[in-house]
């Protein structure tokens, strides 16, 4: 009986783990450059003499769709969306580097080339730094040119190049920023071959109708555990009861 009781419930409590993982996907359906999550349960053997024939369910492994998600044409001089495969590198506070598809970019007031949430994107150098009183134009292969907002406007100047990036998915984790890094800690090398598309944003590539399915089946599978766990518990009742009357 027991034996039920324990593969029962850890089984609802690992559903409860991918239902607030479905949950996060369909929150970011409209999110930049969001990779969808999935869990993937299995079950493992307890490893212990006193139990050696129960078994419990764990979150065997975090899986991240890396599927292009939609372009979106904004006309916006700073969006850029990679096209395929490809990362846009940022600059992190700790001197480490972030990876992200999201190409939302913005100057702060010193000139810093960064992401909406204030990361500075990486250059051939570092952080790329743009004069003032200029428009700029970003090109496939990243590389960030400014033209005078007055005087001579045919003059093109370039100001740095983002480095773009296309490690293997294998290496990639997320974390809890929701930026990817390589697991090893390491800066990934620069991608010659990744472009970007200037005036365009990637979407996010959660499929929300397939989400909400998804979400529908682990309501059913958590409400069919718990029939489980009432089901044990009255046979056990009901053992007792029959072991008393003897």
């Amino acid at each position: 009986m027991d034996r039920l009781i324990y593969t029962t419930m850890t089984g609802a409590s690992q559903t409860m783990s991918r239902q607030a993982a479905v949950a996060h996907n369909l929150a970011n359906v409209a999110s930049t450059g969001y990779r969808a999550e999935e869990h993937r349960l299995r079950a493992v053997q307890v490893q212990s003499q006193a139990l050696p024939t129960r078994a419990f369910v764990v979150d065997a492994s975090t899986h991240t769709n890396f599927a292009s998600g939609p372009m979106l044409a904004t006309g916006r001089a700073l969006d850029v969306a990679v096209q395929g495969p490809g990362w846009i590198a940022l600059a992190m506070p700790d001197g480490s580097e972030a990876y992200t598809r999201n190409g939302s970019l913005q100057t702060d007031v010193n000139g810093v080339l960064q992401t909406k949430n204030g990361l500075p994107v990486q250059g051939d150098g570092g952080p790329i730094s743009v004069p003032p009183d200029v428009r700029l134009s970003i090109g496939t292969d990243g590389s960030v040119s400014a033209v005078p907002a007055s005087g001579e406007q045919n003059t093109v100047n370039a100001v740095g190049r983002i480095k773009l990036v296309n490690p293997d998915e294998n290496e990639l984790v997320r974390g809890e920023d929701g930026l990817f890094r390589l697991r090893s800690g390491e800066a990934a090398p620069a991608e010659e071959n990744a472009r970007l598309a200037s005036g365009y944003l990637e979407g996010s590539n959660v499929n929300a109708a397939e989400q909400m399915v998804t979400m529908i089946s682990l309501a059913r599978q958590f409400e069919m555990q718990m029939k489980m766990l009432n089901l044990a518990s009255a046979n056990d009742q009901a053992a007792t009861q029959v072991i008393s009357n003897l």
